[in-house]
């Protein structure tokens, strides 16, 4: 190892930046402070559980995904834009697609999941994911363009009725109003199966008070341009749509299976309870491609959340690492869960508290306030949610 220890991050989601962070923030001798670097295919983090407040306006875009290059502007890490082609695990080097080499002392993955599309028709060509600034902007512009034209109903169908399909179905339907028609269409017999009881409640009753269809045990046989195929028990509907939203389901990024890694039968990143790649201890991973589980043996959910309190870990474990110390086991702390479900309307869940309407959305607001990345983007934040009902008064 050289005297100053390189350490290489791949992925800037939530996993990778914050880990990046965390790292910037520990204590280091002179001589061992690290070079950090991180890399992203993007040129923007993407908080991704306040996307949905993209669809109805009320955030705007400079909130939600700021640029690395703001966010990491007062520290001395090194942010590169670009993708992994190889890692070389002997070399201990990491090589980009353009045939950039990064030499690293200890290397980070935090690649995540994409969302699957190849198990239907259509999918790829025809419906829009939301996971993505870039999703979020696709369906604002097709939102804009139908909401100018004369059309009396505009038909929207979300596939899939896990957390991001709920959230997505309330926030349209809230802003099309009776404009417009959704369909949430779910495989399952429920909504939220995974969810706790109080809060798929409430994501029901937030449902059935905007007039959302819901098609549960029904699954999609081919999308089109303007259309829709449903199945359910047996038989095979064309309904006709202006919109399809795919939010079923996560798939660790293809990439990863090319990188000579231990990996579990889901294809995900086989770690030991220290978050370090199974054989190789100078390699950490963290987030959706990690195969982490809890203490009682079950996957670790592929939340946000689980990325936050993972982060921590590998950052204070490649620290410990550099320095001698040692290795701290991950344990998650199941914290609890949110939910937006429209304008001004929330559900959370967790450490005892249950609660929905305007005051679960208050309190959602507040605490992704107090996780964004850097103190100075939550001043920034802060100060436009303070400040916009008074623009809003004046103007």
């Amino acid at each position: 190892m050289t005297s100053v220890p390189r350490i290489c991050i791949l992925g800037g989601g939530f996993g990778g930046l914050y880990t990046a962070l965390r790292l910037n923030q520990l204590t280091w001798e002179h001589a061992q402070k690290p070079e950090i670097t991180l890399i992203d295919r993007h040129t923007n983090f993407v908080f991704t559980p306040l996307l949905y407040e993209l669809i109805t306006g009320e955030m705007q875009g400079w909130e939600i995904a700021p640029p690395f290059a703001e966010l990491l502007k007062a520290t001395d890490i090194r942010f590169i834009q670009g993708s992994v082609d190889w890692i070389d695990k002997q070399q201990k080097s990491v090589t980009l697609e353009d045939g950039t080499e990064i030499d690293y002392d200890r290397l980070v993955l935090a690649l995540g999941c994409e969302t699957p599309s190849e198990s239907v028709p259509g999918v790829t060509e025809h419906a829009i994911p939301f996971r993505s600034l870039q999703d979020a902007y696709k369906l604002d512009e097709k939102l804009r363009i139908l909401e100018a034209t004369p059309t009396e109903k505009m038909r929207i169908a979300i596939v899939g009725a896990g957390y991001s399909g709920v959230e997505v179905a309330c926030k349209l339907a809230d802003r099309l109003k009776q404009r417009g028609r959704i369909r949430l269409i779910q495989s399952r017999d429920t909504i939220l199966p995974d969810a706790p009881e109080f809060n798929r409640n409430a994501a029901l009753k937030a449902l059935e008070q905007r007039g959302i269809w819901v098609d549960l045990e029904t699954t999609v046989s081919e999308i089109t341009a303007d259309s829709i195929g449903l199945i359910y028990k047996g038989q095979t509907d064309i309904i006709p749509v202006d919109i399809v939203m795919w939010t079923v389901g996560n798939q660790v990024s293809p990439a990863i299976s090319h990188f000579g890694l231990p990996l579990n039968p889901q294809g995900k990143i086989s770690v030991t309870e220290t978050l370090q790649v199974t054989d190789h201890p100078d390699i950490y991973a963290l987030g959706d491609a990690a195969a982490m589980l809890d203490i009682d043996g079950k996957s670790i959910p592929t939340t946000a959340q689980s990325a936050l309190q993972q982060s921590d870990f590998v950052g204070w474990n490649v620290w410990s690492s550099l320095t001698d110390r040692p290795l701290l086991p991950f344990r998650y702390t199941n914290l609890g869960e949110m939910m937006a479900l429209g304008n001004d309307n929330a559900v959370l869940s967790g450490l005892g508290i249950q609660l929905d309407g305007p005051l679960a959305y208050i309190a959602r607001r507040l605490v992704y306030l107090y996780r964004l990345p850097t103190l100075e983007h939550q001043l920034n934040v802060g100060f436009n949610w303070l400040t916009q009902p008074l623009v809003k008064l004046i103007s």
